[in-house]
């Protein structure tokens, strides 16, 4: 945890540099494909005056990107995320070089030529490549290079959004499949860092401007932010459903995947014609809908615009990430609900709600997207009500949908993954739980003639396949296994008086009663044994049984039970210590 640590450090400071050189090259792309000059000032998409050949803005850019997958690596295509999991779960935690060079160049090529994406996905991408390249040079195990991975991964969005406290829970909720000091300490250390980084390169955020809101709602706003909860995860199941049904369009096409993105330009540019702010990262428009200055009819055209340029763009395979759509979409969402909920708790309220609840309910990470709206405006006071809407919207889509929007694309790769977080069964039995005590022994002189006399007598199949030698003591000395002993009998020359020390393994590898199962089935696995004789860990060492892995799945079958054996423990009135007396009337 220390090394990873004193790694991970400076590792946070590069990435928040490669984040902000990220947002320059996607400002130089947009200069370059809207206004033809070489400068890296912020415009937007919506600002150029190129009219009619703004249409043809983002098929270039598809065709540019089309070209990259194809001839550098198909690793660029998506938003990023799935392929960080990818490479965590599958490759080792490996990143080609090429990708970190690649990747960043791809989605600022796509974000700056009017794709209706945001830099976070790219970005989390690329630092996650930073990070695995870092550890790809040195000396690592590959759950250290998913540790610096993922390190890399969450200083590039804490540099990004100013959101250190944001980019950790991601971590946790999305990328780390695990919660340990040796794989949180450093993530969380990587992510302050590039946080301090960007004060000085950026500034020190909140993203968003928004006037706080009272910490404590009424009743009557936590019951609407339920219903904002539910419209925000039915919108969450439909986004997520059009992305889908997009790529599965898209592979219906007669035409390579190499010109998928400039199909998908093709949307983008007449979206961009219908409604030109729905182009780019769209960050002043978030801004507009949480400050409460877009009329309905603005809102609507926005929202349905975005929508769907962005589904079928991110279905084409091009570059580009998704929180910033589903910001813009579910602010959006807010915004129309203005005119149905109470409107008591002021400017911004209910565009916040909707938009960290879209956020939860799409990504499945209710408490990344709870953190991610405060600390975007830096309005905590909203934690209460974004905790309610964001779980309710994640609990509606996880009823509905299979998988989110990350894992449905691994999946479609065919791998499985599991969100769910649990202690392991094994972690909460101990060997002398399910151990077995009735072990067949045998001594040093024992000879073989009385092993054939055991072999001969011990079938079935619970026959034993390993047999401790103890001493006179009852002292573990050693183990032979039964192939050993039927190798020797079968042997040409062998004779029936040769003694099963010749045959002994000294030193074995043993298992103690007061073990958790986990550490015992770990240790088996290292040494690739089935089989483990178990002895006092104090005193003389004195064999008390033996475990087999089909005694540790005595623990599953328990931890089953508990998930499926429903029992009323109970009883009414019983459970409180009343008992009726004899003779006297029953309790109605």
């Amino acid at each position: 945890m220390i090394a990873l640590s004193l790694i991970a450090v400076p590792l946070g400071g590069v990435c928040a540099l490669v984040a902000v050189a990220l947002l320059k090259l996607i400002a130089l792309f947009t200069n370059l494909f809207f206004f033809q000059r070489f400068a890296t000032d912020a415009l937007l998409p919506a600002q150029n005056a190129l009219g009619w050949g703004a249409m043809a803005v983002p098929v270039v850019g598809g065709l540019l990107i089309g070209l990259m997958a194809r001839f550098g690596s198909d690793r660029i295509r998506g938003h990023g995320i799935p392929e960080a999991l990818e490479a965590i779960l599958i490759r080792g935690s490996r990143i080609q070089p090429r990708v970190a060079v690649l990747k960043p160049l791809s989605s600022a090529i796509s974000i700056g030529s009017g794709g209706p994406f945001g830099a976070e996905g790219p970005i989390i991408m690329t630092g996650g490549a930073v990070g695995s390249i870092t550890a790809q040079l040195l000396h690592l195990t590959a759950a250290e290079r998913k540790t610096l991975l993922v390190a890399g991964a969450a200083a590039g969005m804490a540099a990004t959004f100013a959101v250190p406290l944001a980019a950790v829970l991601l971590a946790v909720e999305l990328l780390l499949f695990e919660l340990k000091p040796r794989s949180l300490v450093p993530v969380a250390l990587s992510s302050a860092v590039a946080t301090i980084v960007r004060r000085f390169l950026l500034g020190p955020g909140p993203l968003f401007s928004l006037a706080p809101h009272p910490a404590l709602p009424s009743p009557t706003i936590l019951l609407a932010c339920v219903a904002a909860g539910l419209a925000a995860g039915t919108l969450a199941v439909a986004m997520t459903a059009t992305v889908y049904a997009a790529e599965d369009a898209f592979q219906k096409l007669p035409l390579h995947w190499m010109w998928w993105p400039a199909l998908g330009g093709v949307a983008i540019g007449v979206g961009g014609l219908l409604c030109p702010r729905a182009l780019g990262v769209g960050y002043d428009q978030i801004e507009s809908l949480l400050s409460g200055h877009m009329a309905v009819q603005a809102i609507v055209v926005l929202l349905l615009v975005k929508w769907a340029i962005w589904a079928t763009a991110l279905g084409s395979g091009t570059s580009g990430g998704v929180l910033a759509p589903l910001l813009m979409i579910g602010a959006g969402l807010g915004g129309l609900l203005n005119f149905v909920l109470p409107s008591t708790m002021g400017v911004g309220f209910w565009p916040l709600v909707t938009m960290a609840a879209t956020l939860g309910g799409t990504m499945r990470a209710p408490l990344t997207a709870v953190v991610f709206a405060a600390e975007l405006t830096g309005d905590f006071g909203m934690l209460l009500p974004l905790l309610v809407a964001a779980m309710t919207a994640h609990g509606l889509t996880v009823l509905a949908m299979r998988r989110s929007i990350l894992t449905e694309k691994v999946a479609r790769r065919g791998h499985h993954i599991s969100r769910e977080y649990s202690i392991d069964a094994l972690e909460l039995i101990f060997v002398e739980e399910v151990m077995r005590r009735a072990v067949t022994t045998f001594t040093a002189a024992d000879t073989l003639a009385k092993a054939a006399t055991v072999l001969a007598t011990d079938g079935g199949a619970e026959r034993q396949r390993l047999f401790p030698i103890i001493d006179d003591d009852g002292r573990l000395v050693g183990v032979v296994t039964r192939r050993a002993l039927i190798g020797a009998l079968a042997s040409d020359g062998e004779t029936a008086g040769r003694p099963l020390s010749t045959l002994m393994q000294p030193d074995p590898v043993v298992a103690f009663p007061d073990e958790p199962l986990r550490v015992v089935v770990h240790r088996m696995a290292a040494r690739q044994l089935t089989t483990l004789p178990v002895v006092e860990r104090a005193g003389p060492g004195r064999l008390l049984g033996k475990l087999t892995l089909r005694d540790a799945l005595k623990a599953r079958v328990r931890h089953l039970d508990e998930e499926e054996s429903r029992e009323r423990v109970l009883k009414p009135l019983a459970g409180l210590g009343w008992r009726r007396k004899r003779g006297a009337p029953a309790v109605p």
